[in-house]
């Protein structure tokens, strides 16, 4: 029904671009690759799977604003329990991924697996959003967050002009969205470069916090759980927040063709990452409390920089370029891992066919790369942001359940296929569960953003009918479909 693909991937996991007859091996044929054919190289090692991980998951939010699971929660010792179960839930779903990724070596992530698993519908609607609203919305708040903090030192005493802040925002997107078409290595070494800069800003955070608790400043955490009391409402926003804070543990299995010795990568990559922002994590938001109450902590816009200024000085004016350095690190590894989304789907027949191709010397996916840079902007210069973020949060969640519940699924369905990595099954269940009730609670709590999000999720279905599934197209129509 839906066209076969220009590009496939051959089974040493590499891309081919074009033979003479138009034609590629399959992943089931004999027939070896050419000589000579363009190729996206297998230049992850294991250090840079680990700065892919830990530099997007590491973002603004745990520097700026870790207040909404601490407002939706209603106290300190249960927002640090938020923030713990959080981090175990992702590090079950990071498993979920990584025997994914062990066992279907595709690039592509959410994607593939759900093509994978339940077929090209829900595989199609998954990458319709991502290409149309998610990623370009989400990219342009972390790139916000960027503009604003690596202005913050030139403006310390007046507030920063809302266009200087769009303006450097774009001109950071129109930087990496250029690295990642210049090189795979440079944007590889580059992760690994911030993502130390990340590691390094959160030990300022957490050392001189330990320093106060071996101080006795411990007075923020008595009676640590007196407060509003959580409600039945507020628990799933707050983990809601707490999941969004650690979301990008998944990026790694969109580039699973390109990792080195991806059967043994792949799994420690992800576990090493998790156990490491996790601690990280939770460290950071005890070392705020040792500084600031519950309360100051709430009415703060940028936690860190109050942190900084109570207890550092003349250097806290380092912690907002940290924070820059950080959400650079985001955006670099969020085009990285999500443009080889739009590549296989091109690839699959889903995207326009002009998205599957490789830059012959450069060997990047350049075309899936740059077109994320217009819809970017679009939404930097005139969407409302955070409202886009808030009605397709819950869909994200979605998909990741059916994900999950999809390895599941695929245990039953093909219990023959090679699992060189296997998670025990309750871990799978657990979190699909998990992921699937804070959908439906998000449903219950707030109606409105999530029915809207539900709403644009479901435009992908007509759109998988009209460019997919519909036959007889009008020739202008096929070739603007690149057909």
């Amino acid at each position: 029904m839906y066209r076969k693909a220009a590009v496939t991937t051959v089974s040493n996991g590499s891309y081919l671009q074009g033979q003479a007859n138009g034609r590629l091996p399959s992943m089931d044929s004999e027939q070896p690759a050419q000589e000579g054919k363009v190729v996206l190289k297998k230049k992850v090692t294991l250090l840079r799977g680990i700065s892919i991980i830990i530099g997007t998951i590491i973002g603004a939010g745990i520097f700026i604003s870790p207040k909404g699971i601490l407002k939706n929660t209603g106290s300190v010792g249960m927002s640090l329990i938020v923030w713990t179960v959080c981090g175990i839930l992702s590090l079950f779903g990071a498993l979920c991924y990584a025997e994914l990724g062990t066992c279907i070596k595709k690039s592509g992530g959410h994607y593939t697996y759900i093509l994978e698993a339940f077929g090209p519908l829900p595989a199609f609607v998954r990458v319709w959003v991502e290409l149309l609203i998610i990623r370009p919305a989400a990219t342009a708040v972390i790139s916000l967050a960027f503009g604003r903090y690596i202005l913050e030192p030139f403006f310390m005493q007046c507030e920063i002009p809302e266009l200087a802040i769009k303006l450097i925002t774009a001109v950071g997107i129109t930087l990496v969205m250029v690295l990642n078409s210049t090189s795979v290595s440079w944007s590889a070494r580059i992760q690994i470069f911030l993502t130390f800069c990340k590691l390094v800003a959160i030990l300022i955070i957490i050392v001189p916090g330990v320093i106060q608790l071996i101080r006795g400043e411990t007075q923020h955490f008595k009676n640590a759980f007196v407060g509003n009391d959580a409600s039945v409402m507020g628990l799933p926003l707050a983990f809601y927040s707490g999941m969004y804070a650690y979301s990008g543990w998944f990026y790694l299995n969109f580039v699973t063709e390109e990792v080195e010795n991806p059967e043994k990568n792949i799994p420690l990559a992800i576990c090493i990452s998790m156990i490491i922002v996790t601690v990280g994590y939770v460290l950071t938001n005890v070392a705020y409390f040792t500084t600031i109450s519950a309360g100051e902590l709430l009415l703060s816009k940028a936690v860190a920089v109050t942190f900084a200024e109570r207890l550092m000085g003349n250097f806290s004016l380092a912690v907002p370029v940290f924070v820059a350095l950080s959400c650079f690190g985001s955006m670099n590894g969020g085009i990285f891992a999500v443009s080889r989304m739009f590549f296989v789907a091109s690839r699959e027949g889903h995207l326009p066919e002009i998205l599957s191709m490789i830059h012959v010397r450069k060997h990047t996916p350049l075309p899936a790369v740059i077109v994320l840079h217009p819809l970017t902007m679009i939404m930097l210069f005139t969407g409302d942001l955070y409202s886009l973020l808030n009605f397709l949060s819950f869909a994200r969640w979605l998909f990741i359940g059916l994900v999950v519940a999809g390895l599941i699924y695929l245990r039953y369905k093909r219990p023959d296929m090679p699992r060189p990595f296997k998670v025990p099954l309750f871990i799978p269940a657990l979190f699909s569960f998990t992921c699937l009730f804070m959908v439906a609670l998000s449903l219950y709590s707030d109606p409105v953003n999530t029915g809207i999000g539900f709403s644009i999720t479901l435009t992908g279905v007509p759109a998988y009918y009209l460019f997919i599934v519909w036959d007889k197209k009008p020739k202008w129509f096929r070739n603007l479909l690149g057909k």
